[in-house]
């Protein structure tokens, strides 16, 4: 039977574990005053047991500091509950007026197509009492209820621009933003933060965060049409005309589903803790009656827990079942098990074929490198002396092929790692990367992944040198690695719901916004995604460059690998490959201060230009190798290095801290051992400065420069992998401390008197 302590632990919700009753520190307590046995030998009875209460529990003292540190525990749990309720009370309250505005809307589409444009004038039809001229935010500070942390935000639904024409508001502002008598056929104006609209005499106003190209080009483009267009609107020609997108309104419509959603996960949080923390008061409390004898307080104080605050409120159970039946009636068509669909977290469950094939196709990986490793071993071909055709033919391309679904799979399966420490120490990865609970990959799917994709391409590597050793030489031999490069990229785009396809989208996705990132507005997993590519500039790009290069001018007929190398075209486009991740990363910086307005995304984005002039020096330096390029590269590069230090060990590890319960550390740890930081921060700092050997050229014995440089791009990704983990776990910890359990959604309606006055 599973401890309760272990149950609780492993149910209570991760961001707000400190706001939850100190369970071990109680068990401490009743510990100092448990009583304990004595052995005593007898030659007749053989060992007695005598017990015996401790001598510091012949006072009360103990009991009484017990008792005390028992209301401190009940009464953090009290607060802590009648605030998280009184927000989510707040929040549903907003809700709920969101909705009547949207069904008001919706009923008004429903009539006007009912009676259709031939009916008269729609301001005639006193069922229509909304309008609206909506506009999405353009500037900065787009959404004040949303938190300016990114691993709170969430991309709204795709809620474009959306016009609908209608009024019989009787106000509206003038220009100083005060409110005055509207004339029949006026044009409500709004500024360029909001479109203001009237409905059922509130006076309202949309709010759009900046999350897609066409967004922000929308933002761009509609000061010029609101000029252009501003002639032509004097005099309200169409100020009774209703000119509602059944599609935009359908978008906004998502976004208040989605904020329930996330409403009513905060609301059953808040259940759970209540039911945990009940429980544990009530374990306690057994304890410390089987460890004082004659004293029944269970049944005294159990009464005065039950009737506390947190477990006697009934608001926020009524409006968990509020959020359900409205969910029900207007998001799931009366469907109960529809919703419940959507509303409950339902994790999918691990399949013991997924740990069985991982299993499989790691002996297959492992039998097949063995193999190829022997080949290569009897042919010399890893040795700088060697002097086989095919290290100077046939390997160059597979080289290359290798070297990127080596380097991408090793960086998959450090993430597969990643992800099975962060469930061990309760860092919650899903939500911060706001991840679908039904669609996420476990650390056993990415494994499977690595292990599969590892076999196909040793497999291709041994067949390949086979074929090669035996004397083929032919087009279809060379054009092994292509296919091999076709078929992952195939797959990658592949339809059909096979292969993880939610996984796979998602990522096209994020690649997606990074790729375009100053049109984007970006979120954890972006920046975090686009990291990654940073540790994967030099190795998987410029393989991946080379290789698209080798196929597409059809050197692989002519067996002419040093084509691309020769080409003044290829060698720019290879100077251009080594800082665009930097150059995206920058983008996002600048983006990020764009919608915050924080000066640390600048310092940030400086960091990265440090590392595109840093790249852009060895470039150069490569085709020049002359004293004063060498010169120039160790200065930039060992500048751009104490830059990324900083922001590795002081802002991403949120490390260093001088004045923290652990020195040179911080006040909050996941892991035990504090040694293991200060050792990762000397593995960082070491790994960091890998980029030497690209510079210096040291001959690691008889080893081919070019596995040198392979082993040497590998230890960059093991540093990536590594840094993973603790800025997830600085992530997770910035989230408790504010108790930041589930996402704010922002809410498209919003009136104007509560937010500009």
């Amino acid at each position: 039977m599973v401890k309760f302590s272990k149950q609780f632990q492993a149910q209570l919700v991760p961001e707000w574990k400190e706001a939850f009753v100190d369970y071990w520190q109680l068990k401490k307590d009743l510990k100092r005053m448990q009583v304990h046995t004595k052995l005593m030998n007898s030659a007749s009875r053989g060992i007695l047991y005598e017990t015996e209460l401790l001598e510091q529990f012949a006072d009360t003292d103990a009991v009484k500091e017990f008792f005390a540190r028992l209301d401190l525990q009940l009464n953090k749990v009290n607060r802590f509950y009648q605030g998280k309720e009184k927000e989510f009370l707040q929040r549903g309250e907003s809700l709920k007026k969101q909705m009547e505005i949207l069904l008001e809307l919706k009923a008004a589409i429903k009539n006007h197509t009912r009676r259709g444009p031939s009916d008269g004038d729609a301001k005639d039809d006193p069922s229509i009492s909304c309008s609206i001229i909506c506009e999405e935010d353009s500037t900065r500070g787009t959404i004040e209820e949303v938190e300016q942390d990114q691993s709170q935000e969430i991309l709204a639904a795709d809620f474009e621009r959306s016009e609908f024409q209608y009024s019989e508001s009787p106000q509206q502002q003038d220009d100083s933003g005060k409110l005055v008598k509207a004339r029949p056929g006026d044009v409500k104006l709004r500024s360029l933060s909001g479109r203001v609209f009237s409905c059922q005499g509130k006076k309202l106003k949309i709010k759009i965060p900046l999350t897609t190209p066409s967004r922000t080009f929308s933002a761009l483009t509609y000061l010029f049409r609101e000029d252009l267009g501003s002639q032509s609107k004097k005099g309200g020609s169409q100020g009774g005309k209703l000119n509602i997108d059944k599609t935009k309104l359908h978008h906004a419509e998502k976004m208040i589903r989605g904020a329930f959603i996330e409403l009513y996960k905060g609301l059953n949080y808040l259940k759970t803790y209540r039911t945990l923390n009940m429980l544990a008061f009530l374990k306690i409390l057994k304890k410390f009656d089987k460890v004082i004898t004659g004293k029944q307080v269970l049944n005294i104080y159990n009464k005065v827990v039950e009737s506390s605050y947190f477990n006697s409120s009934d608001m926020a159970m009524k409006l968990m079942d509020e959020v359900e039946e409205l969910f029900i009636k207007h998001f799931a068509d009366d469907d109960k098990l529809k919703a419940m669909k959507y509303l409950k977290t339902h994790q999918r469950k691990e399949s013991h074929s997924v740990t069985f094939f991982i299993g499989l196709f790691t002996g297959c990986f492992i039998a097949l490198l063995i193999g190829h490793c022997i080949m290569a071993h009897i042919s010399g071909m890893f040795t700088g002396e060697s002097d086989t055709v095919y290290m100077e033919t046939a390997y160059p391309v597979l080289r290359q092929v290798l070297h990127m679904f080596s380097l991408l799979f090793l960086h998959l399966f450090l993430y597969g790692c990643n992800i099975f420490m962060w469930r061990k120490m309760r860092i919650n990865y899903a939500f911060i990367f706001e991840f679908a609970p039904t669609k996420e990959l476990k650390y056993r799917d990415v494994f499977l992944i690595c292990t599969t994709s590892m076999t196909i391409v040793v497999g291709v590597m041994f067949a390949h040198l086979s074929l090669i050793a035996r004397g083929y030489s032919s087009t279809q031999v060379q054009a092994i690695p292509g296919f091999l490069f076709l078929m992952f990229l195939i797959l990658l785009v592949w339809p059909f719901n096979i292969f993880y396809k939610s996984s796979r989208y998602h990522f096209l996705r994020v690649i997606r916004n990074i790729v375009l990132a100053p049109l984007y507005k970006v979120l954890m997993v972006d920046f975090f995604m686009a990291d990654q590519l940073c540790s994967q500039v030099v190795p998987m790009l410029r393989s991946l460059e080379y290789v698209a290069c080798y196929y597409i001018t059809g050197s692989y007929r002519t067996q002419d690998y040093g084509l691309c190398m020769r080409s003044k075209h290829y060698r720019d486009l290879a100077y251009v490959v080594s800082f665009l991740p930097y150059y995206w990363r920058a983008m996002q910086c600048a983006r990020r201060w764009f919608d915050e307005g924080e000066t640390g995304h600048l310092i940030n984005l400086g960091k990265y230009v440090s590392a595109m002039l840093a790249a852009g020096a060895k470039v150069a330096y490569e085709k020049d190798k002359t004293v004063v390029w060498f010169s120039l590269v160790v200065v930039v590069s060992s500048a751009a290095t104490v830059y990324q230090l900083y922001w590795d060990y002081v802002k991403d590890w949120g490390l260093l801290k001088f004045n923290s319960q652990n020195p040179w550390l911080r006040d909050e740890l996941v892991l035990r051992r504090k040694f293991v930081y200060f050792l990762s921060m000397a593995l960082n700092f070491v790994l960091r400065l890998a980029w030497l050997q690209t510079v210096l050229h040291y001959n690691f014995g008889s080893l081919d420069y070019r596995v040198t440089s392979f082993f040497l791009a590998a230890l960059e990704v093991i540093r990536r992998g590594h840094w993973n983990f603790y800025r997830l776990e600085n992530e997770h910890l910035n989230n408790a401390g504010k108790f930041r359990a589930v996402k704010t959604v922002p809410l498209p309606f919003h009136e104007v008197d509560q937010d500009q006055s």
